[in-house]
């Protein structure tokens, strides 16, 4: 890959109702998109054909499509969205996107407000598991969103996400029935992340999501474990791999086996075997 051949499209305009206020969602605005692309340029100036390189035009009309697409909160993840498209393009290795906001409802007399992101194509091999549970709020579209949370982030693919289990909430003295019970899932993928950026990823969204760590056994609207990242055995303060109770828990072993019929959990065996062996009740 060449790291001096770019492609810039600057100014790319559409309508989009982009925006937490009602009145954003309703009127729409005006956004701004400038894109970097960095790519090789040698075959397309080499053989001067349009399909060696990227046709912008076509990336122009796909990038005011993304803004006029479907409603987003953040232009962060409208960001997001254009970069992905971006990478669509096989020749495109990596990408810049702006995204100005010139009429955004702010109270005081501002010029611009933009996001800029960097992305890069990556191939992310290495096996991750990923534990999810909630017993506040709407269970179900707090794990959807949870696991499209964890779908956008850069260096992580989800390729299976198990149902959602319906489990009683557990305390550091036993199983509560008093206690809101959880819905669990379990998703599996592959990153490229080093494990302490994975971690701090996750409990960036669970920030996100208003978790608040002040009580270790109390209810919580959103909890993310890292359960198992490729072969690795980590005993960190903060980090632990692969955890250290995955073993004992049937409602990580149990969506786990949905989401990944042969999984192993490192230094435990085969998953099915484990969940084979949970008591009973």
């Amino acid at each position: 890959m060449s790291s001096r051949d770019r492609i810039l499209l600057s100014g790319v305009r559409a309508v989009g109702r982009h925006g937490v206020l009602p009145e954003e969602r309703a009127n729409g605005q005006e956004f701004v998109v400038d894109l970097e692309l960095w790519l090789d340029l040698g075959v397309a100036a080499a053989t001067d054909r349009v399909a060696a390189s990227v046709h912008y035009g076509e990336l122009a009309e796909q990038v005011a499509a993304a803004i006029s697409g479907d409603p987003v909160d953040l232009i962060e993840t409208l960001a997001q969205r254009i970069a992905d498209v971006a990478l669509g393009n096989d020749l495109v290795d990596r990408v810049i996107v702006t995204v100005h906001k010139p009429t955004a409802p702010i109270a005081v007399p501002f010029t611009d407000v933009a996001v800029r992101i960097d992305r890069a194509r990556s191939t992310p091999s290495e096996h991750v598991v990923i534990a999810l549970g909630t017993n506040l709020g709407d269970r179900d579209t707090t794990l959807d969103d949870a696991i499209t949370a964890l779908g956008r982030l850069p260096g992580l693919l989800i390729d299976a996400v198990s149902p959602v289990h319906e489990t009683v909430a557990v305390t550091e003295h036993g199983p509560d029935p008093s206690r809101p019970r959880y819905g669990n899932r379990v998703a599996v993928g592959r990153t490229d992340l080093e494990p302490r950026d994975l971690l701090t990823a996750l409990l960036r969204i669970e920030r996100a999501f208003g978790r608040v760590r002040a009580e270790r056994w109390g209810d919580r609207t959103l909890d993310l474990d890292l359960v198992v990242q490729g072969d690795r055995r980590i005993d960190e303060p903060g980090l632990v791999l692969p955890h250290p109770r995955a073993h004992e828990r049937a409602f990580v072993l149990l969506p786990w086996l949905e989401a990944e019929p042969d999984a192993v959990l490192p230094g435990r065996g085969r998953v099915r075997h484990l969940v084979a062996a949970l008591p009973t009740s």
